[in-house]
């Protein structure tokens, strides 16, 4: 069974707990014949284990049971959220039957020698009671007074009824007549859990009364916020089977003896009970259907932050990659167009650096014959003929001055053009740099102090070139670079996969602007006439054709560094 509601497309559920198998069949035969869905349980015990499964919609209990009894069974389930408004019919032969099964707990009580007819008619009522629960329920107050209405020709037992009734904390409100009752009960204001009629009523029709009742409580629980209130019709004396047919036919939920006033006042006490112990079901389950929603939006707002982080990090993280991407891109592409411009001006060199080689190996060759020529002239006589002879070999000298410039930069050319034709061999890091400090001994002297700091690997397997003229092009422009006195770093470094060198000065350092012009064959920053311009574009070919890199940053003191990068490559055997 699944929880307890009534279905239009399904007959009532019901839960028999009988121990006599003889009992329990004919009253599962009856009531199956009726067009209900009956399931048994021999004890209280499995009844309650039933119950943890799923809930029927009325339970039919023997007041006598083996084990735990029928008014205990009762108790168990009133005291459980779950099962303690389930309709429960209190079966009992016992002469005080009545006030047994309702003192128990239960919702009403049957004898069983009782018509079986008056049987179905109780279970009938009490489902249809289950059907109406206040549509107010889930959205009132935690407590409140059960209301009643109390309609009676006899102002005696309306004082004595309301008084018991009162007792039990119920707000009682009475009525005399048919239209005194009609009134309280189309009152605005107007809310009851349940109303008793007397059927004797000497100033209106009892069973009428009855009907209009039944037909407002129907129109008030179909409407928005209406009223599904209980209808107690009350008999002089023991009403026989003609009488309770009617009265169930005409709408009422029950019927009692007005001999007894105790007992009515169980039987509406237990109606009213039923009632507001419904309301607080509904209203406990507004309460954690309300927390539910609650967790569940907090559940999904939590989520949705937890997205819109992730995709935020997702985001930020893929604006850096792009950004690293773009850099990567941008500095491959500054050196493919570096490298490309250094190709072109390879072979535009080394056809100019052909060019000139050969008319100046001529104007050479005749340079100094026509200067020692010059030299064997003895002196003429007469002084504007040693002036013309001086003038002349003072040309002649000067002329071998300049060529001699020309020659120096036609090898230069030559070299930039030629760097990648060296052979590559095991070459002693110290030592060769050492040998380029000794050469440029005339330019350092004693004003530019070289500190050196070799922690690198001492062989490095590279052409001789690349510490020969890179570390020599680099020490001599920071050596004419520092005015004055100065420092000069040269250190060595082994990273896990390239030889470092780091030269540093105490110069001006090269601005900003400048530091990507400073490896372009012929761009200087010198005095005219005082560089070629070539020394830095030699020192970058040659580190470009051991596939390593040049590059330039500012010193800790303010001048320049020059950081070598050369890639770990396997020496020869």
């Amino acid at each position: 069974m699944s929880g307890a509601e009534n279905r239009v497309d399904q007959a009532p559920r019901l839960l028999l707990v009988e121990d006599s198998e003889t009992q329990a069949l004919e009253l599962r035969l009856l009531l199956e014949a009726q067009g209900f869905a009956v399931e048994r349980c021999a004890t209280a015990e499995a009844a309650l284990d039933r119950l943890n499964e799923g809930l029927p919609d009325l339970v039919v209990a023997d007041y006598h049971l083996p084990g735990m009894n029928g008014d205990e069974f009762t108790r168990q389930m009133r005291l459980s959220l779950r099962t303690r408004a389930l309709p429960v019919l209190m079966l009992t032969g016992a002469q005080d039957g009545e006030r047994q099964g309702l003192e128990s707990g239960a919702d009403a009580y049957i004898a069983k020698s009782a018509d079986r007819d008056l049987l179905v008619l109780r279970i009938r009522a009490l489902l249809r009671e289950r059907k109406g629960v206040h549509a107010e329920a889930a959205g009132g107050s935690a407590f409140r007074r059960g209301r009643i209405l109390v309609i009676d020709g006899s102002a005696t037992y309306r004082t004595f009824f309301a008084g018991l009734l009162s007792q039990d904390g119920h707000a009682v409100e009475t009525a005399a007549s048919r239209e005194a009752a009609l009134a309280a009960l189309d009152a605005p204001d107007a809310a009851v859990d349940c109303v008793t009629v007397d059927l004797m009523g000497y100033s209106y029709d009892g069973l009428d009364l009855c009907r209009e009742i039944a037909a407002r409580r129907s129109a008030g629980s179909d409407a928005e916020g209406g009223q599904a209130f209980h209808l107690v019709c009350v008999a002089g004396s023991a009403p026989d089977k003609a009488l309770l047919v009617a009265a169930f036919s005409a709408g009422a939920d029950d019927v009692v003896a007005k001999t007894d006033g105790e007992v009515l006042a169980m039987r509406v006490r237990g109606l009213v009970r039923r009632r507001l112990l419904e309301e607080d079901n509904l209203r406990v389950a507004g309460a954690f259907g309300a927390r539910e929603r609650a967790l569940e939006r907090a559940r999904a707002e939590a989520e949705a932050a937890e997205a819109r982080a992730a995709l935020a990090d997702a985001l930020e993280q893929a604006n850096q990659d792009l950004a690293d991407a773009n850099r990567r891109l941008t500095d491959a592409q500054a050196k493919l167009v570096q490298a490309a411009k250094m190709a072109s001006l390879g072979e535009l060199v080394a056809g100019i650096a052909h060019e000139i080689n050969n008319p100046l190996a001529f104007i050479l060759a005749h340079q100094g014959t026509v200067e020692r020529v010059l030299g064997d002239i003895p002196e003429p006589e007469g002084d504007p003929g040693r002036r013309a002879l001086t003038k002349a070999r003072d040309r002649v000298g000067s002329m071998r001055i300049g060529l001699t410039r020309i020659q120096d930069l036609v090898l230069n050319l030559r070299k930039f053009s030629r760097l990648d034709e060296g052979e590559r061999a095991l070459v002693d890091v110290p030592e060769a740099i050492e040998t380029v400090l000794a050469l440029l001994q005339h330019k350092l002297g004693g004003r530019v102090a070289v500190v050196r700091d070799f922690r690198g690997r001492e062989q490095m397997h590279c052409t001789p070139a690349l510490l020969n003229q890179v570390v020599m092009n680099i020490v001599g422009n920071a050596a004419d670079a520092i005015t004055g006195e100065g420092t000069i770093t040269i250190a060595t470094l082994a990273e896990p996969d390239a030889d470092v060198i780091r030269i540093s000065d105490s110069g001006p350092g090269i601005p900003e602007a400048l530091r990507e012009r400073i490896f372009e064959p012929f761009f200087t920053t010198k005095p005219v006439g005082s560089g070629t311009g070539l020394g830095l574009a030699i020192a970058y070919s040659v580190v470009q054709a051991h596939s390593g890199s040049l590059s330039v940053e500012a010193a800790e003191g303010g001048g320049a560094c020059f950081v070598i990068v050369i890639p770990r490559q396997a020496e020869p055997a």
